[in-house]
């Protein structure tokens, strides 16, 4: 089975009708404004599921609640731009952001209840691990982690859990088994991170909708960081450490990059991604879903 776009416009339609069942035309308008993206997670979905209704609203729910998570996430970040355009808290204030994020929420849940218990659990779970994770995001901010386990804790629940429950949810549907694919889940929504991390390092301005180095201008230590400081001397690991959380010139930009290129930092925070990835393509090898495969390549295979 191959995921088409009229599957996936059918989840956008979902999603409008959720809307405009609130009453309220000017939330959908805003709504309608927020960078579709790759639709990652309802893509997952129905590939392992297939289009029938319960896929589709599951489908929906789940990107309504990840539409949610980014409203948020914006406002928690004091972002001006999302994927190049201006982001909705920027056009529309914080307070607007914020609200309308609870809305998504509050209609997720709402409509949760009708698909199926388990589904609800699973995936309701999955936005507690969500908020824990955005909250440990913005504590590790606050000053320079040099902790590989807790970056990885965090990514797993703000990034990669509701991507594992998604997986998860539609094989309960599906009747597949469900552990395979939250494993398979599990492991592309870290990935997914990693990867995203390691371009905000080595993509342009252009590509990415965001100055480069970005991540660590806001206070994200992401993995190449650890690394490199882990590599770096004691001269070298107090000038990185100096650098966190600060507007970096041109030179300090430069000497970021050079030794990243030193020490093959990117390299290795890639050779990990892709083992996590190898790892899921392999689960889905054995469970003869070339669509997963398929997915899994492109994932990592990308340049935003």
């Amino acid at each position: 089975m191959r995921v088409d776009d009229k599957a996936i416009e059918a989840v956008w339609r979902q999603i409008e009708h959720y809307i405009l069942e609130l009453d309220e035309k000017d939330i959908y308008s805003i709504v309608s404004k927020i960078p579709a993206g790759k639709r990652l997670r309802a893509r997952l979905m129905i590939e392992i599921a297939g289009n029938k209704l319960s896929v589709i609203k599951s489908a929906a729910i789940v990107e309504m609640i990840h539409a949610a998570s980014l409203l948020h996430d914006d406002v928690i970040d004091n972002a001006t731009k999302r994927r190049g355009v201006a982001s909705i808290n920027a056009v529309y204030g914080n307070k607007s952001a914020i609200m309308i994020g609870d809305i998504l929420y509050s209609k997720a849940f709402y409509e949760l209840i009708d698909i199926d218990k388990v589904v609800a659990k699973i995936i309701s779970n999955a936005v507690v691990q969500l908020s824990i994770g955005e909250r440990k995001d913005v504590v590790l901010s606050d000053s320079f982690n040099a902790n590989r386990d807790k970056y990885f804790t965090m990514i797993y629940q703000k990034t990669a859990a509701l991507i594992e429950a998604a997986s998860e949810a539609a094989a309960h549907l599906a009747n597949k088994d469900r552990e395979i694919y939250k494993k398979y889940g599990r492991n592309l929504g870290i990935a997914f991170q990693m990867i995203d991390d390691i371009l905000d390092i080595i993509s342009d301005e252009k590509t990415l909708g965001k100055p480069a180095l970005n991540d660590f201008v806001e206070g994200k230590t992401t993995l190449p960081y650890i690394y490199l400081y882990d590599a770096l001397d004691n001269k070298g690991k107090e000038k990185l450490k100096s650098m966190h959380k600060k507007a970096l010139t041109k030179s300090e930009q430069e000497w970021i990059l050079e030794n990243m290129n030193r020490y093959n930092i990117i390299e290795k925070s890639k050779e990990e991604a892709f083992a996590l990835v190898n790892e899921a393509i392999d689960l889905m090898q054995k469970a003869n879903e070339s669509g997963l495969r398929d997915i899994a390549i492109k994932m990592v295979d990308r340049s935003f």
